[in-house]
């Protein structure tokens, strides 16, 4: 071999060597690059108001006839003060919207119910949610009776736009707020429900409804959220309320003082697999979150978060399947600009990473339109 050819060998072989290494460096960078948008990003999303004649909050979305159906709360300005326990959100009916396709046309079906239709309801006719068996449908909504007091009743109707005819007296053994019914692959219904501080919860801890609110101390276990059995009529419990615990990682439960972290209300549940997701809102740190578990029952163990905080002081959430897509369904104060008891349901796509957490959702809008 002459020298030229073996420089040119040389070269050659260097080239080639370059041209690895930099394939190769690229391949690691590409690889970091999906593990960082796995893990760590936050998707930002711009959304509209879903509903703009009236102030909507707390949709419950579900797919039935091929339709979604969102079963909200109706805000209106009452003129009551508000305060820490959300006397201002003093709601006194229901109306059904429908959507033939996500994000199209939305139809409003009028008041469905109302609370003079009620008779052990006194006011207050917050969250909602609905369910169907054997071609009937429930509306399962909170209110306080005569005393003061939340408990959850339900109403029934031949469609799911209503109107819906409510059960004389609330549901036995019921109390605070926030029912979500979940149907499970198996056909048995749960009842998912609770809240603290306005919701009631804390005054439940003993198991009798307590005349002042206690809550416990930073350092031991929060308030749990409750489950119960639905019976097969759909209108009553099948067996007591039961706790929820819910976990860290690691096994331990988590603590009153974690507000970033557990429970406050908007307990909603959605099974993937063998998977059962319980998302709630955290309340006072106004975050949607998730925990999982292979048992309706739990124990959940924390994931992390759906949404960060929205305009408006409250958070309120579900989550639909629709034409093979997850999305979800929740609401801020955007159209009352600012005004926290006056909020508008709103949707956006869920996005489900390989491993099944969730990523995350930035939904905010300006705090500077007041």
């Amino acid at each position: 071999m002459n020298k030229r050819s073996l420089y040119s060998g040389m070269l050659i072989g260097l080239i080639l060597m370059s041209c690895k290494n930099e394939a190769e460096k690229d391949k690691t960078e590409e690889k970091s690059d999906v593990s960082e948008t796995t893990q760590n990003d936050v998707r930002k999303v711009e959304t509209e108001p879903l509903v703009t004649k009236d102030f909507t909050a707390d949709p419950s979305a579900h797919v039935f006839n091929d339709k979604i159906y969102i079963y909200p709360s109706h805000d209106f300005d009452s003129g009551v003060p508000e305060d820490d326990l959300g006397n201002h959100f003093n709601m006194r009916d229901y109306h059904v919207y429908s959507m033939d396709s996500a994000g199209g046309e939305v139809t409003d079906h009028g008041v469905v119910l109302d609370v003079d239709d009620v008779e052990w309801a006194a006011r207050q006719m917050w969250a909602p949610d609905a369910a169907e068996k054997d071609g009937k449908y429930y509306l399962y909504f909170p209110a306080k009776d005569e005393n003061d007091i939340f408990r959850i009743g339900v109403a029934v109707a031949d469609t799911p736009k209503g109107p819906f005819t409510p059960m004389p007296d609330y549901i036995e053994n019921s109390y605070s707020i926030d029912p979500a019914v979940f149907e499970d692959t198996d056909g048995e219904y749960y009842m998912y429900f609770g809240g603290i501080w306005g919701g009631q919860l804390q005054r439940w801890e003993t198991g009798s409804f307590a005349d002042e609110d206690v809550y416990p101390a930073d350092s031991v276990k929060a308030i749990e959220p409750r489950i119960a059995k639905l019976d097969k009529n759909m209108v009553s419990f099948s067996e007591e309320p039961k706790r929820i615990q819910l976990l860290d990682k690691e096994g331990n439960n988590l603590l009153t003082g974690d507000n970033d972290r557990r429970f406050f209300e908007a307990a909603w549940v959605h099974k993937i697999d063998d998977t059962y997701y319980l998302s709630y809102s955290t309340g006072d740190t106004h975050k949607i979150v998730y925990a999982t578990s292979d048992n309706p029952y739990g124990p959940f163990t924390y994931q992390g978060v759906i949404l960060e905080p929205v305009l408006g002081w409250t958070n309120h959430h579900s989550i639909v399947q629709f034409e093979g897509k997850w999305y979800l369904f929740f609401h801020d104060s955007s159209l009352s600009k600012g005004k926290t008891y006056l909020r508008s349901v709103k949707m956006t796509e869920l996005t489900f990473n390989e491993d099944g957490s969730i990523q995350t959702i930035n939904a905010a809008v300006q705090d500077s339109i007041n």
